[in-house]
């Protein structure tokens, strides 16, 4: 082949400017669908920390909120309810919660920052149906040994009112505490360490 009468400098003018072309039309192609695989903004929102008003909650009342589409239970113990937690640890399968999920700040024996106020993830750790809350002392369908707490009616989990599981049951480790804390002494903020990053 005859390079004769080829123009190199044209020939790099059109190369270089074809590259550029297709690079900035690669660029166009890939804005959109980068944008398409981040989360939409109820995505976002459904995952966003939620804040929750406790100045009206009542001693032994149990108020339910959804956070990341799951229910977090809130509820307000009573101090026989945290004297009643002491005598139950020989009963359970985890009373230390060493097994479970749960943040540093409430690893502790009442599983909560604050003892009177215990906010837990309302699903069963066997396969995730939502317990009932049972609070009352020996009812006739759960025995006299019960103390009050929480009941999964699918398959007889039990967990007392600190979400720590009873042995000899399915579920297998004790219920899920969300990351949260106090903004200030009755405003909870669940979703957020303490540091205020989202968890």
């Amino acid at each position: 082949m005859n390079n004769e009468g080829v123009d190199e400098s044209k020939r790099q003018f059109l190369t270089s400017a074809l590259t550029v072309v297709g690079a900035v039309g690669t660029g166009y192609l890939a804005v959109p669908f980068l944008a398409q695989m981040q989360p939409s903004v109820k995505a976002m929102a459904a995952g966003a920390p939620v804040e929750v008003d406790l100045s009206k909650m009542e001693s032994g009342q149990l108020i339910r909120v959804a956070w990341r589409g799951k229910p977090v239970w809130i509820l307000n113990r009573t101090k026989a309810v945290l004297e009643t937690l002491k005598t139950l640890e020989d009963q359970l399968s985890d009373p230390h919660s060493r097994d479970s999920i749960q943040p540093t700040t409430s690893k502790n024996s009442f599983r909560a920052i604050k003892p009177e106020i215990f906010v837990a993830v309302g699903l069963c750790t066997h396969f995730g149906c939502s317990p009932t809350f049972r609070p009352e002392i020996a009812p006739n369908d759960l025995g006299a040994e019960w103390k009050g707490g929480f009941f999964c009616p699918c398959h007889g989990s039990r967990f007392d009112l600190a979400g720590r599981v009873y042995r000899g049951v399915p579920a297998p480790t004790n219920l899920e505490i969300p990351p949260h804390h106090y903004i200030k002494d009755t405003l909870l903020v669940i979703g957020e360490t303490t540091e205020g990053k989202a968890a």
